[in-house]
C-alpha cells in the first residue's frame, strides 16, 4: 500500500483557544446568574424541574440542544460523507417521535403529576418494577454520557491537536458547576444558547465550504456523481444497514425509546406551565431537530465535494471516519484564526448540553427514586442540599467514565447501539403501562427482562460479528488526486474482506440493521409482558385510576361509544370525562392504588383548563 503525503492543516491558535473559551465561560456564567437570582426562593422542586413555570420558546431549544449531542455534528456528516444522503430521512422518523410523545406519552405523565417518569411506574405497577428501570436507566446513562464526552475529545484532539483530557476535564467541570448552581432553569437556558452556538458553526462551515466548491449547483452535482444522492431505498431487507424501512421504521423507535419515555425530555415537558406549552414545545422542538438534520447532512455533501478526488480516511492522514469533520474543517478555515474555534464550540455545545441534561435527568432520578424512598422526611433545605451534591457526583462520575469509553473501539456507533439496546426496552415498559390495561406487574417485569436479553443478544452479536461488506459497505472513495510520499501509484478504496468464521447466526440474526435493536426490545418486551399478565391473571381495570392510562381505542374505533368502553377493559374513562366537562376541581378525593401507593389523582385536574382544553400547573406548594 502506498504512502500518501498529508498536506499541511494547521492546528488550534490563540484566538481559536479565546472563542472556544468563551462557550465554557457563557454557560458557567448561566448557573451564577440563576443561582443568585433564586437563591432565597430555590427549593429541590425548583432546583430539579424548575418550579413547572417554564414556557415553551426555551423548553424547545433544550430538547433540541439536548439529543443533538457531538455525536450528530462529527457523526452525522461523516455518515453522509461516507453513506450518502439517505440520513435525511431521520426527517420522517423525528417526526413520528415527535407526534407520538406528545400525544401518547405526555399527556399521562403530565396529568399524573409525577417528576420522574419511574415514578409512574410505581403508580402504574410496583415499587420492584420502578426500581428495576431506575437502576437500567442509570447505568444506561452514566455510560452514554462518558462516551459522548469523550469520543469528540478524541476526534478534536487528534486533528486540532486540542487537549484530550483537558476538554474532557473543562466540559466535566462545568457542566457540573451549572447544573449545582442553578438547577434545571440554568440547564435549560444554557442549552438555548449552545443551540444558537451550533447553529451559527454549522452555518459557517456551510458558507465557507460551499463558496470553496463551486456553489450549491456544483456541490450538487459531484453528491449525484458520486452517487450520494440515493436516498429512497425501498428494499425490504432489514439486514441492510441504512434504507428507507430500517430509516423510518427503526429509527422510529430508537429515538421514540430514548426520547418519548427519557428523563431528560419529560423533565423538561413537565417543567413547563401548562400541557398546551409542553406539547408545542416538542413541536417546536421538531423544526431544531430538522433544522439541525438539514445542516449536518449538508455538510456531509459539502465535504464530499471538497474531498471527492482525496479521500483523508482512505488517505490515511486521519486515523477515524469521526475526524473527518473536524479535518475538514481546519483545512478550509487555516488562513481565519478564530473560526475552528467557533467550530469546536458547535461541537462542544451538543456535549456539554447532553452531559448538562443527563447530569440533572440522573439526580431527580436519583432523588425522587431512591432517597426520598430511604428519607421520606428530609427537610426542604436539606433536599435541595442532597440534589445539589448528587449534581455533583453524577458530573464526577459522568466525567470518569470518558476514560472508560477511551478503551472502546468505534464509540460514536457504539453509544447510539447501546442506546437503542436499552431504550426499546424500556419504551416497551412504558407501553405496556399506558396503553394496556391488562398488563400486570409480573408481565411488566418479565417484558423488561425479556426485552433486555434480546436486544443486548442481537446487538452484542452485531459487535462481536459484523455484518457482511455487502450490508454496510461505503460508497467509493478516492484517492485518484492525492500526493504520493515515495513513487506515483495510486490507490482507491477497497472493501474490507469478512471474517472467515462465522457462526450460523451471524449472517442473519447478528447481521440486523443496529437501528433494529431498539423495535426488538420494544415489541420483545410488550409481547412476552402481555403473554406472561394473561397467564398470571391480568389487572382489573376498575383498579386502575384512568389518569394512568391512554385510551388509544378511541382514535381507531370513534365511531362506536360501546366498542371503545370494551376495549377500555374496566377504567372508567368515561367518569374522567364527565367530571371534566362539569368543570369539578377533582376527580376523586384520594385514590389508595391496588398496590398500596397513596396518590391524589386529582392533583392534575384541578388545574384543567376547560377553555384551552389543557393542563395548567397550580402554584408550586399546592401541586408539589
Amino acid at each position: 500500500m502506498p504512502n500518501f503525503e498529508a498536506p499541511e492543516v494547521k492546528k488550534f491558535v490563540a484566538w481559536d483557544y479565546v472563542v472556544f473559551a468563551a462557550l465554557f465561560l457563557v454557560s458557567a456564567s448561566i448557573g451564577v446568574f440563576f443561582a443568585v437570582k433564586e437563591r432565597k426562593k430555590k427549593t429541590s422542586k425548583e432546583f430539579l424541574v424548575g418550579g413547572k413555570q417554564m414556557t415553551c420558546g426555551p423548553i424547545a431549544f433544550s430538547l433540541t440542544t439536548s439529543f443533538m449531542s457531538a455525536v450528530t455534528v462529527l457523526g452525522t456528516p461523516s455518515e453522509v460523507y461516507r453513506y450518502g444522503a439517505s440520513f435525511v430521512l431521520f426527517f420522517l422518523s423525528y417526526a413520528l417521535v415527535i407526534v407520538f410523545t406528545a400525544e401518547l406519552f405526555l399527556p399521562v405523565f403530565y396529568r399524573s403529576g409525577i417528576t420522574s417518569t419511574y415514578e409512574y411506574l410505581e403508580l402504574r405497577f410496583n415499587k420492584v418494577v420502578r426500581l428495576a428501570a431506575t437502576l437500567i436507566y442509570i447505568l444506561q446513562t452514566i455510560l452514554y454520557t462518558g462516551i459522548v464526552v469523550y469520543a469528540p475529545s478524541l476526534a478534536l484532539n487528534q486533528v486540532t491537536g486540542f487537549d484530550l483530557w483537558g476538554s474532557v476535564a473543562a466540559t466535566g467541570i462545568v457542566c457540573t458547576f451549572y447544573c449545582s448552581l442553578g438547577g434545571l432553569k440554568a440547564v435549560v437556558w444554557t442549552d438555548a444558547f449552545q443551540m444558537l452556538v451550533m447553529v451559527a458553526g454549522f452555518v459557517t462551515v456551510l458558507i465557507r465550504g460551499t463558496s470553496l466548491n463551486g456553489g450549491p449547483t456544483k456541490i450538487w452535482e459531484d453528491a449525484y456523481e458520486g452517487s450520494r444522492l440515493n436516498i429512497f431505498d425501498f428494499d425490504a431487507d432489514p439486514l441492510r444497514r441504512h434504507t428507507f424501512w430500517t430509516i423510518v421504521i427503526g429509527g422510529t423507535f430508537t429515538w421514540l425509546g430514548i426520547y418519548g419515555v427519557n428523563q431528560s425530555t419529560i423533565q423538561r415537558c413537565i417543567s413547563c406551565k401548562s400541557e398546551k406549552h409542553a406539547k408545542l414545545a416538542l413541536y417546536l422542538n421538531l423544526v431544531g431537530l430538522w433544522t439541525v438534520l438539514v445542516c449536518a447532512v449538508f455538510c456531509g455533501l459539502v465535504m464530499y465535494s471538497h474531498y471527492k478526488s482525496c479521500d483523508p480516511w482512505t488517505a490515511d492522514f486521519i486515523s477515524a471516519p469521526d475526524q473527518l469533520m473536524p479535518y475538514f474543517v481546519m483545512d478550509i478555515f487555516s488562513s481565519m484564526p478564530g473560526v475552528p474555534g467557533l467550530f469546536v464550540a458547535c461541537a462542544f455545545s451538543g456535549t456539554l448540553s447532553t452531559v448538562a441534561a443527563s447530569i440533572n435527568a440522573l439526580a431527580t432520578v436519583t432523588f425522587e427514586d431512591l432517597v426520598k424512598k430511604g428519607f421520606p422526611n428530609l427537610s426542604e433545605k436539606m433536599s435541595t442540599w442532597i440534589s445539589k451534591g448528587l449534581c455533583v457526583l453524577y458530573g464526577v462520575l459522568c466525567t470518569s467514565m470518558a476514560a472508560a469509553a477511551s478503551l472502546m473501539g468505534g464509540v460514536v456507533q457504539a453509544s447510539l447501539s447501546i442506546h437503542g439496546m436499552c431504550g426499546g426496552p424500556m419504551l416497551g415498559l412504558f407501553t405496556l403501562g399506558i396503553v394496556f390495561p391488562c398488563a400486570n406487574w409480573k408481565g411488566a417485569l418479565g417484558g423488561l427482562v425479556a426485552g433486555i436479553t434480546l436486544a443486548f443478544w442481537a446487538g452484542t452479536g452485531s459487535f462481536i460479528y459484523p455484518a457482511p461488506p455487502a450490508k454496510s459497505i461505503p460508497l467509493h472513495l478516492s484517492t485518484l488526486n492525492c500526493t504520493l510520499a515515495n513513487g506515483t501509484e495510486t490507490l482507491t478504496a477497497a472493501a474490507p474482506t469478512a471474517a472467515p468464521e462465522r457462526p450460523v447466526l451471524a449472517d442473519s440474526w447478528y447481521s440486523l440493521s443496529y437501528l433494529y435493536f431498539s423495535a426488538i426490545g420494544c415489541l420483545g418486551c410488550a409481547i412476552i409482558g402481555l403473554l406472561i399478565s394473561y397467564i398470571t391473571g391480568p389487572t382489573k381495570g376498575e383498579d386502575i385510576p384512568p389518569v394512568l392510562i391512554k385510551p388509544v381505542c378511541n382514535l381507531f374505533f370513534f365511531w362506536s361509544k360501546r366498542l371503545q368502553t370494551w376495549l377500555w377493559c374496566g377504567v372508567r374513562h368515561d367518569s374522567l370525562e364527565i367530571d371534566l366537562e362539569k368543570k369539578l376541581p377533582k376527580v376523586t378525593a384520594n385514590k389508595t392504588f391496588k398496590n398500596g401507593t397513596n396518590k391524589e389523582t386529582n392533583c392534575q385536574i384541578s388545574g384543567y383548563n376547560p377553555e384551552e382544553k389543557s393542563y395548567t400547573n397550580m402554584s408550586r406548594e399546592s401541586r408539589l
